[in-house]
């Protein structure tokens, strides 16, 4: 009863508490203000945030590495779960009250954020807010590009580079649930074992052996469909020698870096395709686009079980340093969240 009280005072007052970044690029400079509630516009709905996402470019925007849209919001966050608590004068999807999880256009570590009402999905059956609020950004992304464009399908094997972030974890689940062969990297023998608990054939410790010959010097050689590359750097050369005719390599981040010196003859001879994509910039239609096919073909599969949100850890808000010092340090197997409000 007092935390509904506060909430409600906190939209009379239109004040609410919020991560500001100071200058620096360490963990050290995400401070804890009171800033004004953001207003609605007429498609958008205000969010009383309960729980809210860690993702890499949070830290990337943090360092000075990754510039936000110009319509974004300054504030750092682009997933949250939680109550809405307005809706603009055309909302016609949602209604005060009802709980919801949600694609941020940024404003996800406060107490408040807008998202469009089309970037709104009801919370699966059986899911906690925390679990919820770890969905969109991660599902969003690696729905749109390893099934939208990348055309994955049954049978064909794919390799996931980052296995265990949040990216790496919804792509093997995803992948292996609609019937590809899953091979994956990640940092640490205990990582790879979590990657083979949740779908991947094999793992590949990319801190004791290079994947590049792994694929290349096997005896049973493995012809790959897919890569969803998020490291960039000379990963890059190495996805286009050990993919196959045919093949497809997705990029959704650069790690590692975006420039590097590659061979296109190797892009001809074997017939490759190159994609890529960066979600926050994508049209309100887009996104509206990809929300609504996550809850006619994902959201049921979480529903039965079928598909388990995985959450290494959970910080208060106040403690966001926190939370980019656990990321920062690729310890984490599963999204790092946020408690906002209680």
């Amino acid at each position: 009863m007092l935390s509904a009280i506060k909430h409600i005072l906190n939209l009379i007052m239109k004040k609410m508490k919020c991560i500001v970044i100071e200058d620096g690029n360490n963990e050290n400079q995400l401070r804890l203000v009171k800033i004004n509630i953001p207003e609605v516009t007429s498609q958008e709905v205000l969010i009383r945030i309960l729980y809210s996402g860690v993702n890499r470019p949070d830290i990337l925007q943090r360092q000075g590495k990754y510039k936000p849209p110009r319509d974004a919001s300054p504030v750092l966050g682009l997933e949250a779960a939680g109550e809405i608590v307005k809706v603009g004068h055309s909302v016609t999807k949602w209604k005060v009250g009802d709980l919801v999880t949600a694609l941020l256009h940024g404003g996800g570590y406060a107490e408040f954020a807008v998202a469009n009402q089309h970037h709104c999905l009801r919370i699966p059956n059986g899911l906690t807010l925390a679990e919820a609020g770890s969905l969109c950004e991660n599902y969003f992304t690696v729905w749109s590009n390893l099934f939208s464009r990348g055309k994955l399908k049954a049978g064909e094997h794919v390799l996931i580079h980052g296995g265990t972030s949040g990216i790496g974890i919804a792509a093997i689940q995803l992948a292996h649930r609609f019937g590809a062969t899953v091979w994956a990297t990640a940092g640490s023998n205990k990582k790879c074992d979590f990657c083979r608990e949740i779908g991947a054939e094999l793992a590949i410790n990319y801190k004791r052996e290079d994947f590049h010959r792994f694929f290349l010097n096997r005896r049973e050689s493995i012809s790959l469909d897919i890569i969803l590359d998020m490291v960039g750097g000379d990963y890059i050369s190495k996805n286009l020698d050990i993919l196959g005719e045919d093949g497809r390599l997705i990029f959704i981040a650069f790690l590692n870096g975006s420039i590097e010196k590659i061979n296109f003859s190797k892009i001809m001879i074997k017939r490759l395709t190159l994609l890529g994509s960066t979600l926050r910039p994508q049209s309100i239609f887009a996104k509206a686009r990809i929300a609504e096919s996550l809850e006619d073909n994902i959201w049921p599969l979480f529903e039965h079980k079928k598909l388990l949100p995985i959450i290494d850890s959970v910080y208060d808000l106040s403690n966001a340093g926190l939370a980019h010092e656990r990321m920062e340090s690729s310890k984490h197997i599963g999204k790092i969240m946020l408690k906002v409000s209680d």
